[in-house]
């Protein structure tokens, strides 16, 4: 419940998040003049605050559950954001809309309870692989980055959209080591709150919170939500399960068990693919594009 809570809180970010961004150059993606603009609009305020509550509900879940639980939840982000951006951004969900979101939900109650993740200690990782985990994160996380500024979005605008895929992905990523971090420093609760205080994760994870609300604002800012939104949704718990299994040794279903879990796991890729087509936010204002010495309005 913790999860789907965390889940809604998200949702509401994002669109009030993309509301914020629109009408804002395109250029100024991954630049600071983007966050000072964000900062002269109140509705970025209130998105901000949204996502701060669902970052206290995913770490209070965290506290009581596993990784490869609690993360996977957080895939709803998407169809609530749908449904949302629907009423904010004056459109209307069509049969596919609804059929992806019940797709979506069957695909990861298989998944969840086929797999049936237990156990799993954030106290007992091994020396090396904090820093071997974070370094393979911060690359791919990087790679993304990367790709995405090779679009050269003031020149060729139709660009924005892969731009925004790409930054969306980097800030998922991003986000899934910040889920991993949060949990080694809450699994510290057992030792009272000056062991939490204490523990490196702490405060690795607020920069690291920190460095994936810099790429969402970018994501959000660079394309249309629907662009941004899949690959933020399936990145962070794909990261995050991967630092739960490999690193905290939680334990998963295997053998047989692992065939429907695949299953529900190619459902709900599926599904989201179907929704990042989807025409929902076809209508959403075009911003505004500088060019080097003017500003061309579309």
């Amino acid at each position: 419940m913790l999860a789907v809570l965390a889940a809604c809180a998200n949702a509401a970010s994002s669109v009030l998040q993309r509301r914020a961004n629109l009408g804002l150059p395109a250029e100024d993606s991954l630049s600071l003049r983007l966050i000072r603009a964000l900062l002269r609009r109140p509705v970025w305020y209130a998105g901000v605050l949204g996502i701060t509550v669902g970052f206290l509900l995913q770490a209070t879940a965290l506290s009581v559950g596993e990784l490869s639980v609690v993360e996977p939840i957080l895939v709803f982000e998407l169809p609530l954001t749908l449904i949302l951006a629907s009423r904010v951004f004056h459109a209307r969900l069509h049969r596919r809309e609804w059929l992806s979101v019940v797709g979506m939900t069957v695909g990861l109650a298989v998944m969840l309870f086929c797999l049936a993740p237990s156990g799993g200690n954030a106290q007992a990782v091994d020396g090396m692989v904090w820093p071997i985990g974070i370094g393979l994160n911060l690359a791919v996380v990087a790679a993304a980055v990367l790709w995405g500024r090779t679009a050269k979005v003031a020149e060729r605008p139709e660009l924005g959209g892969r731009r925004a895929a790409c930054l969306g992905v980097a800030a998922g990523c991003q986000f899934g080591l910040t889920a991993a971090l949060m949990k080694g420093a809450v699994s510290q609760g057992g030792q009272g709150v000056a062991a939490v205080c204490t523990a490196w994760q702490l405060y690795a994870m607020v920069a690291s919170g920190v460095t994936g609300m810099f790429f969402l604002q970018s994501a959000m800012h660079a394309g249309r939500l629907l662009a941004a939104q899949p690959g933020l949704t399936l990145s962070d718990p794909l990261v995050s399960v991967l630092w739960g299994v490999v690193a905290f040794h939680e334990q998963v279903r295997q053998g047989w068990w692992l065939l429907p879990a695949i299953a529900g796991a190619a459902a709900i890729t599926i599904c989201v693919a179907v929704l990042a087509r989807s025409p929902l936010l076809g209508t959403e204002e075009r911003r505004p594009v500088r060019a080097r010495h003017s500003i061309v309005r579309r």
